[in-house]
């Protein structure tokens, strides 16, 4: 596949999961009272300093692309948590392969929110902030398949993106260096795979599968869970290793879960109640 072709069609499947057109690389420039102008990764040092967040918008609905402008859950999220900090931040749409690159080193983005798992693989090359959310991955498949569940998908073609726990559980399951393990840079491109009937399933976050589902209802899909396969795993913002921003975001993030603020924010976008309790307790 051409690149122009593959842009195009993953503009196209953004469109349809965001229910939206996808145009550019979009970025937000926020504080907490409007709008700010960033320079490097955290501006000048101090009370002063313009945050530069970097993120991958096509995961809907958690962040993606509303024309030329930056939306989801975890926009909304990280708005009232630099509120609540009282900073000054930016947001970027760099991809996904680039955020992970660019918050490593730390010299353009002070930190990534992306629907980032957190792992303890990850942790060897980055700082999290605390958890703000729980999630666990989901099977997608035709809804006249015979898959019950991730041991299904043993001798089957799966789709994953890149460097995802999705990659990470089926490379566990399925053997790392299966050819039938398809892995893509977005999860546009794997769920347009399963579309064309080049897989038989896609492995993805649950919000992911659902979105798709709810925007594409004379597809035919289904969405499986397998909690004993995939156990519930904790977002996180990323942070460059020794990042002094944690310290400014825990105790913000951690009042915007107790005081209401992110409950409004996850009915707004999934129309039911989070378990705070498990997000405030996760390791």
């Amino acid at each position: 596949m051409g690149k122009r072709t593959g842009a195009l069609l993953i503009a196209c499947l953004i469109a349809i999961l965001a229910g939206c057109g996808a145009n550019g690389s979009g970025s937000t420039d926020k504080t907490a009272a409007g709008t700010a102008e960033a320079t490097g990764a955290a501006g000048a040092s101090g009370d002063g300093a313009t945050y530069k967040f970097a993120t991958d918008a096509a995961y809907a609905p958690m962040e993606y692309m509303d024309k030329d402008k930056i939306t989801g859950f975890d926009i909304d999220f990280l708005e009232a948590v630099m509120k609540e900090a009282g900073l000054k931040y930016e947001v970027v749409n760099t991809g996904w392969d680039p955020m992970l690159t660019e918050v490593k080193s730390g010299t353009t983005y002070a930190a990534g929110i992306s629907s980032v798992s957190i792992t303890d693989e990850r942790k060897e090359t980055y700082d999290y902030s605390i958890a703000y959310f729980e999630s666990t991955n989901m099977i997608l498949v035709k809804e006249d398949s015979p898959i019950t569940g991730a041991l299904d998908l043993k001798d089957k073609k799966v789709a994953v993106q890149l460097a995802t726990t999705a990659e990470s559980l089926m490379s566990e399951i399925m053997g790392g260096d299966n050819p039938n393990l398809k892995r893509f840079d977005s999860n546009a491109v794997a769920l347009l795979e399963l579309d064309s009937g080049g897989v038989d399933a896609v492995v993805a976050d649950i919000a992911i599968v659902r979105e798709y589902m709810k925007n594409n209802p004379g597809k035919q899909f289904k969405g499986i869970l397998d909690e004993e396969q995939f156990p519930s795993e904790y977002y996180g913002i990323l942070l460059p290793k020794g990042s002094e921003l944690k310290a400014k975001l825990d105790p913000a993030i951690k009042t915007v879960l107790e005081n209401g603020t992110y409950t409004e924010i996850y009915q707004k976008w999934f129309g039911e109640e989070p378990n705070i309790d498990n997000v405030l307790n996760a390791e």
